[in-house]
């Protein structure tokens, strides 16, 4: 939706909607645009981050994952068969 009509919008819930309202439709806006927010996009706390990486750490101990080199190969196999198929990939701007 462009500003123009955010802002028409806007202006017209402002002559319509006594205070109490505005503070409902506010709240319902707010709640419906942070479970639709997706996860990637949440600000996270510094002891979140500190787990995140705990639990990764962890995981690498453990012998979990892909090895660098492995992923490499992966990609350029993958790379491989695209140029043999003729894909071609978007250029960059």
């Amino acid at each position: 939706m462009s500003t123009t009509a955010l802002q028409g919008l806007l202006e017209y819930l402002y002559g319509t909607l006594s205070p109490k309202n505005m503070r409902w439709v506010a709240n319902h806006l707010m709640e419906r645009a942070e479970q639709a927010e997706p996860e990637a996009l949440r600000r996270y706390t510094m002891d979140e981050i500190d787990a995140m990486l705990d639990r990764a750490e962890a995981e690498i101990a453990a012998g979990h994952g892909i090895p660098h080199e492995e992923v490499m190969r992966r990609q350029k196999e993958k790379l491989a068969r695209m140029k043999k198929t003729g894909y071609r990939m978007a250029e960059t701007v």
